[in-house]
């Protein structure tokens, strides 16, 4: 949903300013340049990076539960994360203003992106039960290599449209992770406290759980 939000807000900031119209496809960055749109579209991404954390670390936590405890999930969950917070960073800060920034958080969010969607590919494949039957893997599969084949095409012609259809292939991969999650009864964690010294340890902790 946030991801639609995005496109939507960003086309309709087509309508009022001369930069962003038809024949000239906009790129995303440049829907987002200057304000009024641009405040949006940061809180946007903000938002969006921040659910993007939490799915990340539903994933995670949800391949642990089904005996993986495969670096390569732990490495997936800090690439996950590093492409949430490079959305965030496209958002917060525009190309006219800060390029060098908004440059490395592209590169965050779309590259190690990727990458971490070609990871949760592999683990898909690895991971039982396998929700979804057995076209969720190669579905997976083939939106990673759309994200990819879509990466090169930019860099050679129209290269807005691919960012925008690469974008839109991202966003298509966390919203698959919704057949994986719908098995999902609940989620909680625990806080417990640490004792104040060795000698108090037969005194009963008390375990606060806060469901999610």
């Amino acid at each position: 949903p946030w991801g639609y939000s995005t496109r939507k807000t960003a086309l309709a900031s087509k309508i009022a300013p001369s930069y962003v119209k038809f024949p000239n496809f906009s790129f995303l960055s440049t829907c987002g340049a200057y304000p009024p749109q641009s405040c949006v579209f940061g809180q946007i991404l903000n938002l969006g990076a921040f659910l993007g954390v939490v799915i990340c670390f539903l994933k995670y936590q949800q391949i642990r539960d089904y005996g993986c405890h495969s670096r390569l999930n732990l490495f997936g969950l800090i690439l996950g994360v590093l492409c949430a917070f490079g959305a965030s960073l496209v958002g917060n800060f525009q190309q006219y203003n800060e390029l060098e920034i908004h440059v490395t958080g592209a590169f965050l969010a779309f590259v190690i992106g990727i990458l971490y969607f070609w990871v949760q590919t592999y683990l898909t494949n690895q991971v039982k039960p396998r929700h979804g039957g057995t076209w969720i893997g190669p579905l997976r599969f083939f939106l990673s290599f759309c994200a990819v084949a879509l990466f090169f095409l930019q860099l050679h012609s129209e290269a807005a449209y691919c960012e925008w259809a690469m974008a839109m292939d991202l966003f298509l991969l966390f919203g698959l992770f919704a057949v994986d999650f719908w098995h999902i009864g609940g989620c909680s964690f625990h806080v417990q406290p640490r004792c104040a010294d060795e000698n108090s340890q037969n005194v009963q902790i008390s375990v606060q759980t806060l469901s999610l």
